[in-house]
């Protein structure tokens, strides 16, 4: 009998490849008629366009099977997937890793604060900018009003929607610390995959207008005023369980919660990062954040600079990279006597 293929696009080895070739039709309810270009940039497999240092940091993420899972989930149901877990267990390095082994360029990055509000991520108008150069210029040198598309750009979530066959990754990135009603402001461009830009709707003598996106340098052709997926973006929300999200919300994304990495993962983590001779060489390091990880909050990064610290730094005296050793173990949830 012959077996299955594996259903799983997403590997979480850090080894590139195509997978997205095998990826299932979206569900009907999840089909969007935004229309892509012609031609489009193939995967640059060879290249990745991720800065080198964001490369090494996905190419070593170690994801367990159960976040493997919830991602191909999500990836099949095309919905956003909502990440739980403890700070540094690498909630947004999983967004790195999905972008980098699937080819699909650079991550796009919306950190949320509580002056986060729907619209920046979406798109941002310089009216005041139009005004000024209007008034200064008057026109371009053709001639004509200076476009408007000239002070408009797109957004990391705004760019995510643009209509492409492959889709891009979208990391937001804490979202617990939000306002109260951002979770739902965004509910219905998640569900709907478009928004429009009023000051483009509302233009009578053009329908396409060329304007700005969150990739440095490049540009987009909005038409209509919308601007409309073609296939949803792969969006992995990060959480720190600092609040509750509405049901309504939760009910549209799909859920995991990442746990710290087991023994063996985190020594997987080290080697990849620093190599199996400076794991070797700092067997003690790495006994101790285990031993303190048991009793109190630790990230993962804290470890890799302990050890690099170890490695690199020529001392005779013991008590003082003992000293420093503990200054960087610190735990998370140290609060320094008064």
């Amino acid at each position: 009998m012959t077996q299955p293929a594996d259903w799983r696009v997403y590997r979480g080895t850090g080894d590139q490849h195509d997978g997205l070739d095998r990826l299932p039709a979206p569900p009907p309810w999840r089909r969007f008629d935004g229309a892509p270009p012609a031609v489009e940039p193939a995967p640059q497999q060879a290249a990745p366009s991720l800065p080198p240092g964001l490369v090494d940091r996905a190419k070593t993420y170690r994801p367990s099977p159960e976040v493997v899972d919830a991602v191909n989930a999500a990836m099949v149901l095309r919905r956003p997937l909502l990440v739980t877990g403890r700070p540094g267990t690498g909630k947004s390095s999983l967004a790195l890793s999905i972008a980098h082994e699937l080819g699909l360029g650079q991550v796009l990055h919306w950190p949320v604060t509580s002056r986060s509000q729907l619209q920046d991520a979406l798109y941002r108008y310089d009216a005041i900018g139009r005004l000024q150069e209007t008034n200064l210029y008057r026109t371009d040198a053709a001639g004509s009003v200076l476009p408007i598309g000239r002070y408009l750009r797109l957004g990391p979530l705004g760019t995510a929607l643009l209509p492409r066959r492959r889709p891009r990754v979208l990391l937001v990135d804490e979202l617990d610390k939000s306002d109260m009603d951002l979770p739902n402001d965004l509910l219905n461009v998640f569900e709907e995959g478009q928004f429009e830009i009023p000051e483009l709707a509302r233009l009578v003598d053009t329908t396409s207008v060329e304007v700005g996106t969150a990739d440095p340098g490049e540009t987009a052709t909005v038409e209509n005023g919308i601007v409309r997926c073609h296939e949803f973006p792969i969006v992995v929300i990060t959480n720190n369980s600092e609040r509750e999200f509405p049901s309504a919300f939760l009910r549209r994304c799909l859920r995991i919660n990442v746990q710290p990495p087991d023994n063996e993962t985190l020594t997987m983590i080290v080697q990849a990062q620093l190599g199996a001779e400076a794991t070797a060489a700092a067997h003690e390091v790495i006994a101790r954040f285990r031993a303190l990880r048991r009793e109190s909050e630790l990230a993962t990064d804290q470890l890799l600079n302990a050890i690099y610290l170890t490695t690199s730094v020529d001392t005779a005296d013991p008590a003082t990279m003992s000293r420093l050793v503990d200054g960087v173990l610190t735990p998370l949830t140290w609060n320094p006597p008064i």
